[in-house]
């Protein structure tokens, strides 16, 4: 199946079109600078690389963090039809938010015709159960889009745990196109300095067990707290024999 476009942003933000949608990822346009966070410091290291301009859903994985929904990326939420986050997130941000549990769907009409179904799968922001991580880091959610005669896409938003991918390539692998967070973002003053979200070789462990055909890789680049970047995403991919699925665009 011929892959579709994707464009990248910089950080966690990625458009793609998708049975006639416009799909943006985790949107955070704002410039560089620092935001206060609970336990110190977020620091933005990029611009943005452009605009997205018209889109029709946005998929936020979460909308406590300033580097997943920044001031600009509120404000582009007001001028989207449909949000789908968190029901936590959901309650939280109003307007044209809806929270998708895990494995909850919802079935969002093409343009053309048919349908799209956008699948809430689990995501974990951190090292451990999700029982232990949540209290700390927030509730988060992926996305598994499905439709017709069309690819199967796996959105996993900020997620850390290896399980959790397992369970979903379980239920929809093998996946045609995953965009997976990775960067291996850690801070001492959480889980020891453990990684929150996937680092380069989890991502390509997790690319192994979706059977995933391309990866697109986000969330590792722009932003200070992002140990890992293009580099030790393309060698852990090519230590795994998977650098041929490896688009970085």
């Amino acid at each position: 199946m011929t892959a579709f476009p994707v464009r990248l942003f910089g950080g966690p933000t990625a458009l793609f079109e998708y049975g006639g949608l416009r799909f943006l990822t985790d949107p955070t346009f704002d410039e560089p600078g620092d935001y206060a966070v609970p336990r110190g410091r977020l620091t933005k290291t990029a611009r943005p690389a452009g605009a997205p301009g018209a889109v029709d859903v946005v998929l936020l994985s979460h909308d406590e963090h300033p580097d997943n929904l920044d001031i600009s990326g509120r404000a582009l939420l007001a001028e989207v039809p449909l949000t789908l986050t968190t029901p936590r997130g959901a309650q939280r941000l109003g307007g044209g938010a809806k929270g998708l549990a895990d494995w909850e769907a919802i079935e969002l009409q093409r343009p053309g015709g048919g349908t799209v179904t956008v699948t809430g799968v689990p995501a974990v922001h951190g090292p451990g159960a999700r029982e232990d991580v949540e209290p700390i880091t927030g509730q988060v959610v992926g996305f598994v889009l499905t439709g017709e005669g069309l690819p199967t896409v796996y959105v996993s938003g900020d997620n850390a745990s290896l399980d959790a991918v397992k369970q979903i390539a379980e239920r929809f692998g093998p996946v045609d196109t995953a965009i997976l967070f990775a960067g291996a973002p850690r801070f001492d003053v959480l889980f020891d300095g453990a990684v929150i979200v996937l680092d380069s070789a989890q991502a390509a462990e997790a690319a192994g067990v979706l059977g995933a055909r391309r990866v697109v890789p986000v969330h590792y680049e722009g932003w200070a707290h992002f140990t890992e970047g293009r580099d030790a995403l393309i060698a852990a991919f090519t230590a795994a024999g998977l650098a041929d699925r490896l688009d970085l665009n």
